[in-house]
């Protein structure tokens, strides 16, 4: 049965516009958990996010510590957990690691988790079948699961996707793959809840059965964003062109660098500083930061 009119259902559980939210650090480094929460509560109430993702790669979730994570997972389940879904990010190159992960997560209040494909091992379609099998018995939340090869060094290939969708607790995708022929007979062939990992694919990947997007740039386009998929959905694909096309130089532009790190960058500029980077990232380079910082500026004025 081919699933493409399921976008335009009910709300799905994690809901439209999700960011991947940047992990605030103090000047010394350490964890900034009040900043965590302002940050929180501001993408939700402010920019109308519907959920956050915390502990993911622009959550600089490789840097932090297993107790670093727990924290971060309180003070956000707590601060906005009532009115938005928390998703956390657990996958490890460590099946092991990654259930410890899961169950830690289950036990601070989120409402799902998003699973990275084991990255730099490269393991095969068998191993990453397993590796989601394990995982998903670990705990009975919500899982996502996030298909990004050219981080992860290896691609979910279809067969594969599909027979995790037989998983009980396998129920969405990040997709990053960039392959809208793979991501669409996927979605033909499963009920899998897609959500664009790309912010610039989004309203193609809304064009064939996505439901929404774990975005970067919403940090800031979040509005926008979800009036772009709400103008879609509701049938009005000029709108949804218009808005994508207006709004397309910021989604692209938080890419220009690694997106946590022009993320932070524009925080501070806009005075809402989440801030410094813990090594191996570095702030970008200044141009960078303002050729964004001009985009931004020219899509809020339209």
């Amino acid at each position: 049965m081919i699933h493409v009119g399921r976008a335009e259902s009910a709300t799905p559980r994690f809901g439209r516009v999700l960011t991947a939210m940047v992990t605030p650090f103090a000047d010394g480094g350490a964890l900034d958990l009040d900043s965590a929460r302002a940050l929180a509560r501001r993408l939700v109430d402010d920019e109308g996010n519907d959920g956050l993702v915390v502990n993911g790669t622009t959550g600089e979730s490789p840097t932090t510590t297993d107790a670093e994570k727990a924290d971060l997972l309180r003070v956000v389940v707590d601060e906005v957990g009532d009115r938005a879904s928390v998703v956390a990010g657990v996958g490890t190159f460590s099946t092991d690691h990654t259930c410890e992960l899961a169950r830690q997560a289950a036990d601070c209040g989120v409402d799902g988790l998003l699973v990275v494909t084991p990255y730099y091992s490269r393991p095969p379609q068998a191993g990453l079948l397993a590796h989601f099998e394990v995982v998903a018995a670990a705990t009975d939340l919500p899982i996502m699961v996030y298909d990004i090869p050219h981080r992860s060094g290896v691609a979910i290939e279809t067969a594969t996707m599909v027979r995790l969708a037989d998983l009980p607790t396998v129920v969405a995708v990040k997709d990053a793959k960039g392959d809208l022929g793979a991501s669409s007979m996927v979605m033909s062939l499963s009920d899998l809840d897609y959500y664009s990992g790309d912010d610039p694919l989004t309203l193609p990947l809304l064009s064939i059965g996505a439901v929404g997007v774990v975005g970067t740039s919403t940090h800031f386009s979040a509005p926008a964003m979800k009036a772009m998929v709400g103008a879609y959905l509701s049938g009005d694909v000029a709108l949804a062109r218009q808005l994508h096309q207006q709004w397309l130089p910021v989604f692209t532009g938080v890419f220009a660098a690694q997106g946590v790190t022009m993320v932070k960058a524009a925080l501070t500029a806009l005075g809402q500083s989440a801030g410094p980077l813990r090594l191996p990232m570095v702030p970008p380079a200044e141009e960078l930061v303002s050729g964004f910082l001009a985009a931004l500026e020219v899509a809020r004025a339209h």
